[in-house]
């Protein structure tokens, strides 16, 4: 109110300041406060933008001790909660299939030999129950290579209606995009940088480091490859799955014949 008056009405701040009962440095330090939460706000927003899955203390936290803000904590959650950003849309969690072969997973994985030569996994699951359906190692993976490793699946197991996989240059070839029209899959792309959309095959591939990868040292493609496919039955046929009440993808697998 002291503002309106000398801002309409040409009162000088001293006598706005008495008239209303207010300090003139309250007044003067107004606008500062107002310009500072126009920056929190800012802040605010572009985080929970950029970075959706982060809550009201990694954002805290990041303006504090990455950018040096010495805000009041709760100054800036008062913010936060006028922004409603804590409602803002989460992602949804992908759809269980009803049955095995509609959706399968694929994607990519890193690790070395003991000479630290780089070699590349394929890793497919099949998200009904996810079973692994594949671990393939090689040193170089073309798309040649997992239209192979596809067709091998198949031959057992039946093909799948859709595959997810991410947008890397091995899935948008055109060799396999002629493999899907020609076996009528559809290839479902997840958005580059959202590998939640993906996130059956994220969390076998967790797995998949966690079990096998950092837990063994291979000397040769050969032996990386054997080991993988000891470690793929026992994952199947043995390893409770939490994600599913701690039953097998061979159990569950059954439930569905």
């Amino acid at each position: 109110m002291a503002m309106n008056a000398v801002a309409r009405h040409g009162v000088s701040i001293a006598l706005a300041c008495r008239a209303f009962e207010i300090s003139e440095t309250c007044y003067r330090y107004s606008p500062v406060l107002s310009d500072e939460n126009e920056q929190i706000e800012d802040w605010l927003k572009r985080l929970t933008k950029n970075e959706r899955t982060w809550g009201f203390r990694l954002c805290f936290s990041y303006l504090r001790n990455v950018q040096g803000y010495g805000w009041n904590h709760k100054r800036v959650y008062r913010i936060y909660c006028e922004l409603e950003l804590m409602k803002r849309d989460k992602p949804e969690p992908l759809a269980v299939p009803d049955v095995p072969n509609v959706t399968w997973s694929m994607d990519f994985m890193a690790d070395q030999l003991a000479v630290g030569r780089l070699i590349r996994t394929l890793n497919v699951v099949d998200e009904f129950n996810r079973e692994g359906l594949c671990i393939e190692f090689d040193f170089s993976l073309p798309a040649e290579r997992i239209v192979r490793s596809l067709n091998q699946i198949i031959e057992w197991r039946g093909k799948p209606q859709a595959i997810r996989v991410d947008n890397g240059p091995e899935y948008v070839s055109g060799k396999l995009m002629e493999w899907a029209e020609k076996h009528n899959v559809r290839l479902e792309y997840i958005q580059p940088g959202k590998p939640r959309q993906n996130a059956y095959i994220e969390r076998y591939n967790r797995t998949v480091r966690g079990e096998l990868l950092s837990q063994n040292t291979f000397e040769t493609i050969e032996e990386a490859q054997d080991q993988a496919t000891q470690w793929l039955w026992t994952y199947n046929n043995e390893r409770p799955n939490m994600g599913m009440g701690g039953i097998t993808p061979a159990i569950k697998l059954k439930t569905a014949a």
